[in-house]
């Protein structure tokens, strides 16, 4: 029994003593916990935050069901905590844990104040935000607007809301069609750029030397330099296309004493064979050009079609001259607008745009200028040495009317890209292929005479639509009339008793002493500056334009 009583004693005393050394191990725990965490909202009335003096980093808001109190002690704020600011890894009220919110200044969103900036919200703007400088905006003369961003570039808008022009901070200026596209663009060097409807560029500027450098697309393109003959200017055009140049003369002239050049063949035909040309034939024939598979012909069914039969040899040479205008603009497109080319080549199924009414004007200035080529060959101007140096920049000779403004020259087929402004403000394109007739005689102050479409492809200056085109500009096309023209005869020439082709006086060409140019060794190269320089000025645009959030654009 007193065995009994001790066993029960001792069993007695070590849980007693069990029980003291698990109560000192815990209380020396709790020395060492943090505060305990305020309990879930779902159990507790919302809290309401106290005022800022009366927050105390190491109390826990108190609940409803008053929770045994935590020990009381000092809890230092984590370590690394700016006035002001929560961070990734520590709350707002300084204790260690993992913040969700969004770094904020001043307070936390959803949350209680930062004790740290006694309740008051940082003044500093969020990290990140960017301030924009709202855009200026004038009134124009006439109606319409002119905005300026903040970095200094101008977008100017008719009365209807359309953008007719951007010029940018670094100095070139823009003009926009009617559907917002930019259809020329005139930097601070002096280069312009005028974009076809169609792909085509044509690129005008001057190189280190003065000479004027004219790029029309893919590598193609000329480069002139001056120089004398018999104390009269002249110019000489290296042409180059495809890997090969050539080199044609240009005779200098002024009417109202600004300068004008007209191109001087390079050979003339005998006068059988030019008398030849100028008849009708006896019998209309037919010829096969083979254009059937050629890529361009198919981009231009729509628009163009060789005629069925041909009457005369004037009529035959108006298609050579319209197919030779249209084969330089399709090998002129940029490779990117295969999908323009295609859709053209779809619609060549339908009627070709220019009727034969609009050939026979063609065919008109095709027989005027072999009449006019047939007298030069008969008195030709007496041959002279050339002077490579440039010339002086002065005045020689009386004034000359241009043949461009002559009284029996009305129509003209377009050979080059051109971008001419209408009444609205905006620019329209014409594309080589173009048919157009001179409706003013006297040039304005700037040297531009009236013009109405009378045959135009998609996307270029609508038929009936009137545009000032330069005389310099209309001379341009006339003398490339003549060159294609010559071409023309040679090969009409080839073609004598074949295909259907009567034959006729040998061609009998001989040289012309004054239209013999010899080719620019530099051309290439000169052209591929130009075409850097053109793609830079463009992406520069490009970047500088604007939208206008309203839809005016």
């Amino acid at each position: 029994m007193n065995w009994s009583r001790q066993r029960n004693g001792l069993v007695r005393g070590l849980l007693l003593s069990l029980t003291l050394i698990a109560m000192a191990a815990c209380a020396a725990a709790q020395q060492k916990k943090p505060p305990a965490p305020a309990p879930s909202t779902s159990a507790t009335k919302p809290l309401i935050a106290p005022k800022p003096a009366e927050v105390k980093p190491h109390e826990a808001p108190k609940t409803e069901s008053k929770p045994a109190e935590a020990p009381k002690h000092e809890a230092k704020p984590a370590t690394g905590a700016t006035s002001g600011a929560t961070h990734p890894g520590s709350t707002a009220e300084g204790k260690t844990g993992t913040s969700t919110t969004p770094h904020t200044s001043g307070v936390r969103t959803g949350g209680t104040p930062n004790p740290k900036t006694n309740g008051t919200a940082s003044a500093a703007k969020p990290v990140g935000e960017r301030v924009y400088a709202e855009p200026v905006v004038v009134a124009r003369p006439g109606g319409g607007k002119s905005v300026t961003t903040a970095s200094g570039h101008t977008t100017s808008f008719n009365p209807e809301g359309k953008r007719i022009s951007l010029e940018t901070k670094g100095g070139s200026k823009a003009n926009f069609d009617h559907h917002g596209y930019i259809k020329s663009i005139h930097t601070r060097s002096g280069m312009t750029i005028n974009h076809g409807a169609h792909g085509e560029r044509h690129i005008e500027s001057h190189g280190p030397d003065g000479g004027r450098i004219v790029g029309l697309g893919r590598g193609r393109g000329y480069v002139e330099h001056g120089y004398t003959r018999a104390g009269h200017p002249y110019v000489r055009r290296t042409y180059f296309s495809n890997g090969h140049s050539y080199a044609y003369a240009y005779r200098g002239y002024y009417w109202h004493g600004h300068p004008y050049y007209v191109y001087v063949p390079p050979y003339y035909y005998g006068r059988s064979y030019y008398g030849w040309v100028s008849d009708p034939w006896a019998t209309p024939i037919a010829f096969d050009w083979g254009w059937g598979s050629a890529p361009w012909y198919g981009s231009y069914g729509y628009y163009f079609a060789p005629s069925p039969f041909y009457d005369s040899p004037s009529l035959w040479l108006t298609d050579y001259l319209m197919a030779a205008n249209l084969q330089a603009a399709y090998e002129a497109r940029a490779q990117a607008n295969a999908a323009a080319a295609a859709a053209d080549a779809a619609a060549a199924a339908g009627p070709a745009t220019i009727t034969p009414e609009m050939k026979q004007l063609i065919a008109e200035e095709v027989r005027a200028q072999i009449g006019a080529e047939k007298a030069a060959a008969d008195n030709p101007e007496p041959d002279a040495p050339a002077n490579s140096a440039p010339t002086s920049g002065g005045k020689n000779g009386p004034d000359e009317v241009p043949a461009a403004l002559g009284p029996f020259l009305k129509t003209f087929l377009v050979s080059t890209v051109l971008s001419e402004p209408m009444a609205d403000g905006t620019e329209c394109s014409l594309s080589p292929g173009d048919i157009i007739t001179r409706i003013q005689d006297t040039p304005d102050a700037n040297q531009s005479v009236m013009v109405v479409m009378v045959s135009s492809q998609r996307n270029d200056c609508a038929v009936g639509t009137q545009v000032a085109v330069p005389v310099t500009d209309l001379q341009n096309m006339h003398n490339d009339f003549r060159a294609k023209l010559s071409e023309g005869l040679g090969k009409l020439a080839e073609n004598q008793g074949r295909n259907g082709i009567p034959s006729g006086p040998p061609a009998d060409s001989k040289p012309n002493p004054n239209g013999q140019a010899q080719p620019d060794s530099t051309v290439e190269a000169a052209l591929k500056a130009q075409q850097v320089e053109a793609s830079q000025a463009e992406s520069d645009v490009q970047q500088a334009s604007i939208v206008i959030p309203d839809g005016d654009d």
